[in-house]
């Protein structure tokens, strides 16, 4: 079995450039460092490093084993502060996997409920569009978007809660020719740069791509990022147009105007998947009566 330690060091190795950086940024002796690359070689029955002159150069080997590695050592990072927090009798959580929206708008309110009634609770939020979740726990809460007109997806181990059905909208700068319309055809929009706020192509983003494409046009992108609020910015100063959903702009600057997209008209679904952990039942339930209770004051506002 693989040393995870010497799977650390080796990627500290690679990331110091020689042997001597990595013992002085982790606290070693160069021997020490040394003797742990000799052993991986030996564990792995590979070449890891080759010498050039004075020192020596890692092999594609060892690059690639190290790239490889990164997801092993992120689960085992999390295990080690899953074995912190028992010591400590700490091991009180809530996991929660969301958009970045969600987390803005929902979540602060989701942490404030569950605190009260578990003081000693750590809430942890991880995103969940675009990552994998390697390194983080098992969600209690899983918060995702769905075409509203799709198939309702069904996760297992979990309860469905459906939150919400929320429209989106075409942000424009102020100055822009359609901001003063009510409402933008996505069509009229098909000549204009657009400012991708989804360069991962997550649910959201293939969602405003399908509608694009029922419009008969693809996106010309000027820009494209992995947030929102970024990508806000750049529509601001005049790089393009994009689309969001209400709940990402709850609150626009004054040099930006967001108006109801037609025909067609772009929905979301948001869903919340509750683990069924019988021993947190009630702390997943507050949670969900929570979530349930933003999304009707968002649909309101």
């Amino acid at each position: 079995m693989l040393n995870p330690q010497r799977l650390a060091i080796l990627r500290a190795v690679l990331a110091a450039g020689s042997i001597n950086k990595a013992a002085r940024n982790l606290s070693y002796s160069p021997a020490t460092i040394s003797q742990h690359m000799a052993a991986l070689a030996k564990e792995t029955g590979l070449i890891l490093f080759e010498k050039r002159g004075r020192g020596i150069d890692p092999t594609d080997a060892a690059r690639h084993l190290a790239d490889q590695a990164q997801p092993l050592l992120a689960d085992f990072e999390r295990l080690e502060r899953v074995v912190a927090d028992l010591r400590g009798g700490q091991a009180q959580h809530l996991a929660i996997a969301c958009f970045a929206s969600a987390v803005e708008r929902w979540i602060p309110d989701v942490v404030r409920t569950v605190r009260r009634y578990r003081p000693n609770l750590t809430v942890e939020i991880s995103l969940n569009e675009p990552l994998d979740g390697r390194g983080r726990r098992q969600p209690d809460l899983d918060i995702r978007t769905e075409p509203a007109d799709g198939a309702e997806v069904h996760l297992d181990g979990y309860r469905r809660h459906e939150l919400t059905v929320e429209e989106l909208v075409a942000v424009l700068p102020h100055a822009h020719p359609l901001a003063n319309a009510r409402e933008v055809a996505l069509r009229d929009l098909e000549g204009e740069p657009w400012v991708d706020h989804d360069i991962y192509d997550s649910p959201i983003g293939q969602i405003i791509l399908s509608a694009c494409r029922a419009a008969g046009f693809t996106p010309r992108y000027a820009a494209r990022l992995d947030d929102h609020r970024a990508a806000l910015r750049l529509v601001e100063t005049g790089i393009g147009v994009t689309v969001l959903p209400r709940l990402a702009v709850a609150e626009l600057s004054g040099g930006l105007v967001a108006r109801p997209v037609i025909r067609p008209t772009v929905l979301r679904r948001i869903v919340v998947h509750a683990g069924e952990d019988r021993r947190r039942g009630d702390l997943i339930a507050r949670a969900v009566a929570q979530l349930r209770d933003s999304a009707r004051t968002t649909e309101t506002a």
